[in-house]
């Protein structure tokens, strides 16, 4: 039986299958999707737990002692298997075959291992066990669907997030959802009362960050170059995050085009300490069709494969570039695309 993660609590609640495999390359789910079954076995009287970490070269002898042996109970058992390459060889192709055909009720087999291949997939050992049992892949959560996962988790924590906030969360925790969830636990400890502003992720950041991100913002959105660059260098030279400061000159963009893109190119007012920049904003309207939106969207684009390893060059200098050109005072002609 193919399971899911948004289906498996509600499949636990129903019944509990001799057999489960957990497969995937994402931590955190994975360890919660374990964490889930063993909870369920515990509360179906499997009182007693045996790990054993098994590849292709390992004795799989030890595993078929431990399940012929009676415990000293005779407690039912979870008896859950590590495979580090998700290939156990012929040895224990055989013997997990052998231990899913015996259909004991008293044993609870669960398997672990990194994501699967077609090959791996066609094993002996895979079919059986998902015939015999539950088969619970799990993938990587999508970039464009973080912020929906980080939503889902604020409401499972009792946490009101707002939308900004959850905006800079994904782009700070992008590829890393143990780096989220730990986020999310050290907002939790603190908003006690539960609300999450944009204010409460930048202090976790710390102060200094936060009232430097602000001045970079209001700084480009002003036209003052210079300015911009002194406390651009400052964030750098005080080991600010360079997707933190990608994110402020980003969100000065965005808010400059939201204000061009209004009804008669008037400001859009908004709610929150981040956005009280209406006069910076009045003089970036007034110099916006100087500007190249999509020559700013493309510099900014370039900067974060930078950041991410996915470009050559400092993503830093190209920060800057960015930042003088919302200022409106381009030295290095525009990149016609984020690739080179």
């Amino acid at each position: 039986m193919k399971l899911t993660l948004d289906s498996l609590a509600a499949h636990l609640e129903q019944r509990l299958l001799p057999a489960y495999l957990v497969c995937g390359d994402e931590p955190l789910l994975t360890a919660e999707a374990a964490d889930a079954i063993r909870a369920r076995a515990r509360t179906a009287g499997f009182t007693e737990r045996e790990v054993h970490f098994l590849d292709r070269g390992s004795d799989w002898d030890d595993v078929r002692a431990s399940a012929g042996n009676l415990s000293l109970f005779g407690s039912r058992r979870l008896l859950e298997l590590r495979l580090p390459t998700g290939r156990p060889g012929t040895a224990g192709n055989n013997a997990l075959s052998s231990l899913l055909e015996r259909n004991d009720p008293d044993l609870l087999l669960l398997v672990l291992t990194p994501r699967l291949d077609r090959d791996a997939q066609g094993a002996q050992w895979f079919r059986a066990l998902e015939s015999h049992g539950g088969w619970v892949p799990v993938w990587p959560v999508e970039a464009d669907k973080l912020v929906s996962w980080l939503r889902g988790r604020c409401r499972r924590l009792r946490l009101e997030v707002d939308e900004e906030a959850l905006a800079l969360l994904a782009e700070r925790t992008e590829g890393n959802l143990l780096a989220a969830h730990q986020e999310l636990e050290k907002l939790r400890l603190l908003a006690p009362s539960g609300a999450i502003t944009l204010e409460t992720v930048l202090a976790s950041v710390g102060d200094s960050a936060r009232f430097d991100v602000f001045r970079l913002s209001e700084a480009v959105l002003e036209g003052e170059a210079d300015r911009a660059l002194r406390v651009l260098a400052g964030l750098r030279s005080e080991g600010t995050e360079a997707t933190l400061v990608l994110w402020a000159l980003t969100k000065a963009l965005r808010d400059l085009w939201g204000a061009v893109s209004s009804r008669g190119g008037a400001p859009a007012r908004a709610r929150g300490g981040w956005q009280r920049q209406s006069a910076a904003l009045d003089k970036a309207v007034r110099r916006a069709p100087r500007l190249s939106f999509r020559a700013l969207t493309l510099r900014a684009a370039r900067a974060d494969r930078m950041i991410k390893g996915r470009l050559q060059g400092d993503a830093w200098d190209e920060m800057a570039l960015l930042a003088v050109d919302i200022c409106g005072r381009s030295a290095v002609p525009a990149p016609r695309s984020m690739f080179k």
